[in-house]
């Protein structure tokens, strides 16, 4: 019982993690985001303005 609570734990710890490093990522410069190969940052994209726009900004 305890090792699902440790995988759950770990899972929430990645995704944490993952997301953070996205909005990083999105944070740079376009130019920047271009260098590295990033793709379009959510600040063009319609959809992720719409969201934010529903949920509020990014933390």
């Amino acid at each position: 019982m305890f090792d699902s609570f440790g995988r759950y734990g770990a899972a929430l710890k990645h995704a944490h993690n993952r997301n953070k490093a996205i909005r990083a990522l999105n944070s740079l410069p376009s130019e920047i985001q271009k260098d590295i190969g990033w793709p379009v940052s959510p600040r063009n994209d319609p959809q992720a303005t719409l969201s934010a726009l529903l949920l509020g900004s990014a933390r």
